[in-house]
């Protein structure tokens, strides 16, 4: 069984799905149709400086719309898919593709999606970091110690992303280096996949009762849950956005359900890396440009 997996928010870079844009038709048709939505999206995309692209209210139309057009390329060749999953952002792309929502609604919704982050992390400052070298358990155990820090992102055995206020990052950083794990800040605008996203996730919520969701055509794995989508649709995809991204354990179910191929859609090969160090017997690929496109 081959899985898609799509790449969130923190994988951009300047001239991404430029050459996808070039080479392939049904992902032209992709960027084109966000275009006509959101003018000016494609100069962001390819022409884009990293600093403009790392505006959240940028960031995440841009990254969608990557890896939307590359799954449509991907598509395009004929691959069969059988389930798909998205990091953070990259779970309103696999909903899209497995038919959930519209191309056209998807990207609205993506937008919206961005406007109520950016204000939520404006409202509510906060930082994240990754720690690496030890346990998740270990992780939660350092963040219990601290009034607003919290895990939000488990993405394999050896590493996971926390958010906490601004003023107790550093601290919490020096604790795990205690424990002998090291800690990187990530260049990112706020904390989100915490408590400090409740309000974007209320607004998502206001915003999704609007929408019509369809059943979907594969298994769509859940951040929340790590299981396939199942009864009310609208709370996973606005919980999404104040809750944890269980990504080592949607691989994991993924796996234990049949799936032994991966292909990682959209911008950069983060999410390849991860699913390597979850299980190194499962086949995983990017695609991103024209050569991945030819080679897969």
């Amino acid at each position: 069984m081959t899985a898609l997996v799509f790449s969130g928010q923190g994988a951009q870079y300047p001239g991404m799905g430029k050459e996808l844009y070039e080479c392939s038709p049904a992902a032209r048709n992709v960027f084109d149709m966000a275009e006509q939505i959101r003018p000016d999206t494609l100069r962001q995309c390819f022409e884009g400086t990293k600093e403009e692209l790392s505006v959240t209210i940028n960031t995440q139309p841009c990254v969608f719309i990557t890896d939307l057009a590359a799954a449509a390329a991907v598509a395009e060749k004929g691959i069969k898919i059988d389930c798909v999953a998205g990091f953070s952002l990259g779970e309103i792309a696999a909903i899209a593709f497995a038919g959930m929502l519209s191309y056209e609604e998807a990207f609205r919704l993506v937008c919206k999606r961005a406007e109520l982050m950016d204000k939520a992390a404006k409202e509510h400052p906060g930082a994240m970091a990754a720690v690496m070298k030890i346990s998740p358990e270990m992780t939660e155990e350092i963040c219990s110690q601290f009034e607003k820090a919290y895990p939000v992102n488990y993405n394999s055995p050896a590493q996971t992303v926390v958010a906490a206020a601004r003023e107790e990052i550093d601290a919490l950083c020096d604790k795990v280096k205690e424990a002998k794990g090291k800690a990187v800040k990530l260049a990112v605008s706020g904390a989100f996949h915490s408590p400090f996203m409740d309000e974007a996730a209320a607004g998502l919520s206001e915003y999704l009762k609007g929408i019509v969701l369809s059943e979907p055509k594969m298994p769509v794995y859940a951040n929340c849950t790590a299981e396939p989508y199942a009864g009310n649709y609208k709370t996973l995809i606005a919980a999404q956005v104040n809750h944890p991204v269980r990504w080592q354990k949607s691989v994991e179910n993924m796996i234990q359900n049949g799936t032994d191929t991966f292909i990682e859609v959209g911008v950069g090969k983060t999410l390849t890396g991860l699913i390597k160090k979850i299980n190194a017997d499962v086949k995983a690929v990017n695609i991103e440009n024209k050569e991945g496109l030819d080679t897969l």
